[in-house]
Formats: C-alpha cells, sequence, structure tokens
C-alpha cells in the first residue's frame, strides 16, 4: 500500500476540493520518547514494529505558515531551503500527497525554537506542524486520529508530536496502517521538567532514519527489543498514572540505554555518544547515588534529556547551569 492511498481513503471527496484559505499558520511541539520508536514493520507507511510513549517539550516546536503561490518555496528558519536537497525533496514528497492539481503550489515557512538535525525531533514537530497548517488551509476538519496518521506518513514520531503532555503511539496491526496512530494521554504532571542539556547542534552524520534501518537489519540484540519495549510501556503508564517519578525516570533511562546497546551492536556500528554524553551520564549516576533524583534520555543524538521534578530544579542547575527547562505543559503563544 501506497501512502496516496492512505490520504485517499481518509479525504476521500474531501480530497478534490480545493484549499478554503489562502494561507494557514499551525503550531507543534517536540515530544521526547521515554519509550522509544526504533525499527519499521513498513517503510512506505513508517508503520513502526512496537508502539511507543512520549512526552511533549511544552513550547519548544516548530510553527509552519502555508500559503497559496505560483510555484513551490520552502524556508527553514527565513533561510531559503534548495528543493533538490534531501530535505527539499522529502517535504515536497509529503505535499504532493495532498495537491489537487499541478498548478497548486506552496510556500511553506517552518520556524523552529530548537536545533535541527540534532537528536531533538525536529522533523517531528516540523511534519506535525506542517499537517495540521493543511489541515486549516484546505478546511478538512479531520478527527485527530486522522491527522496522526498523516502526520506519521511525513515522519513516524511526528504523529506523537500534535498534543502537548504525554502521548501513546499505537503501532497497530493492519497493513494499511489505520490502526497507528498517536493518542493523548489524558493524565498530568505539572511537577515534571525535562532539562534540555545539548552537548552538539551539528546536525547527526548518520539520520535516524538510515541508524533505525541498520539497527534492525543487522544488530542481534534487536531481537529482544520489542518484549523490552511491552515491559517499559506498562511501567511507564503505570508511573504516569500513579504519579511515581522514580518508576518514570528509571524505566525510560533504561529503555534509552537499550536502544543504544542495540545500535552499538549493529554493523557498521551506530554510536551517538560523546565524550561529553558519558561524562554528563557519570555525574547524573553519581548525584542519584547522592540522593538526587535526576534521570535522562537520549534519542538518535548526543544530547541528553534529564528527567526531573520542579522541586529539584536549583539543584539540577547547580550541576548543569547550561541547561535549558522545559515544562511540558507551557503552551506556545501559536498553540
Amino acid at each position: 500500500m501506497k501512502k496516496s492511498d492512505v490520504v485517499s481513503a481518509i479525504l476521500s471527496e474531501r480530497q478534490t476540493a480545493l484549499p478554503r484559505h489562502s494561507s494557514a499558520q499551525a503550531f507543534a511541539p517536540s515530544n521526547i520518547a521515554l519509550c522509544k520508536y526504533w525499527g519499521k514493520r513498513d517503510q512506505e507507511l513508517n508503520l513502526p514494529v512496537t508502539s511507543s510513549f512520549s512526552i511533549s517539550l511544552g513550547n519548544k516546536g516548530a510553527t509552519t505558515e502555508l500559503s497559496l503561490s505560483d510555484q513551490d518555496r520552502v524556508y527553514l528558519n527565513d533561510e531559503k531551503i534548495n528543493l533538490e536537497s534531501a530535505f527539499g525533496k522529502r517535504l515536497l514528497a509529503f505535499l504532493n500527497l495532498f495537491r489537487v492539481n499541478h498548478d497548486l503550489h506552496f510556500v511553506i515557512k517552518t520556524q523552529t525554537n530548537i536545533p535541527v538535525g540534532a537528536g531533538l525531533a525536529s522533523s517531528a514537530c516540523g511534519f506535525a506542524s506542517l499537517t495540521r497548517a493543511l489541515n486549516n488551509l484546505f478546511g478538512w476538519e479531520l478527527q485527530e486520529h486522522e491527522l496522526s496518521i498523516f502526520a506519521r506518513l511525513g515522519s513516524g514520531s511526528a504523529c506523537r508530536s500534535l498534543w502537548q503532555g504525554f502521548v501513546e503511539w499505537h503501532a497497530g496491526l493492519q497493513e494499511n496502517g489505520m490502526d497507528s496512530y498517536g493518542e493523548r494521554i489524558a493524565a498530568e504532571w505539572p511537577e515534571l521538567r525535562i532539562g534540555l542539556l545539548i552537548l552538539s547542534e551539528k546536525e547527526k552524520k548518520i539520520s535516524s532514519r538510515d541508524a533505525m534501518q541498520r539497527t534492525v537489519t543487522t544488530s542481534p540484540l534487536y531481537s529482544a527489543w520489542p518484549a523490552k519495549v511491552s515491559h517499559d510501556l506498562s511501567k511507564l503508564k503505570q508511573a504516569v498514572q500513579s504519579k511515581d517519578f522514580i518508576l518514570l525516570g528509571e524505566t525510560a533511562e533504561s529503555n534509552a540505554m537499550t536502544m543504544h546497546a542495540t545500535m552499538l551492536s549493529a554493523w557498521p556500528t551506530v554510536c551517538y555518544f560523546l565524550p561529553e554524553t558519558i561524562s554528563a551520564m557519570q555525574v547524573i549516576w553519581k548525584l542519584r547515588e547522592e540522593g538526587l533524583m535526576i534521570f535522562f534520555t537520549q534519542d538518535a543524538g548526543p544530547n541528553l534529556k534529564l528527567l526531573f521534578l520542579e522541586k529539584d530544579r536549583d539543584a539540577v542547575q547547580k550541576y548543569f547551569p547550561g541547561i535549558e527547562v522545559v515544562d511540558p505543559y507551557c503552551k506556545s503563544k501559536n498553540a
């Protein structure tokens, strides 16, 4: 099944309708997976091997302005993107799914307040904000799970970036992916904080997409990953419902380290650690031994996301003075 088939199935007769507005804008937060998405069962539709579980980064994310034009133009943080670049081709391929005719062109202007390509889910919030902007431009009035499916076609983890707070991405079983989408978890945790420890803003040498595929096909440890995810997902949901921070932190950190273990066992090895990454981990482990409840998670990049409670903010910032502290429920003015 192709992406265009999914779009046709959801839009039905609305697919031939012209945009209702000349421009539209939308914001989507970045999200950090506490139980990781690592591995696809369908490359075309970005269908995952397992479910996953994330927390938003509040007002950290992407705002996309979409307008009609006589030709396609793409801007990222005010810089014009070459449409023949890998990023430009990927974005146009996504937009092509929704063009009602060859004369329909767009100007896409996306502003992000997170580093791009550094393991902070910049693609996720970018495609999620673009999906919401398309829904507003065309006036589709789609249901939330349908928007999540569309966002997933652009970037898998984008299906979790449509909401604030905790989100579960259901892996689904259907070949067409209609049961694979994000769903917001109603529980909130106002005291929870995320510290962004940015160790490098350079674009990673191996994309998440390529690293994921290499891990799935070559890692001897990957066969144990689905069972690990199932176990961790259950514990994370329990932790959120009971506000058990230690259970949340231990589970998230263990899940991240297990994911990176599968990468390290792939061939050629995929390693996103920098020396500074390892040093920061060792500081965190020492602080926990001394009684400060702080944990971390790490995605496909060298940067760490620290997990702690508001009451420990001053203590955490004493040891990591350069972190940016994020309230997952702090909304953007554009949200």
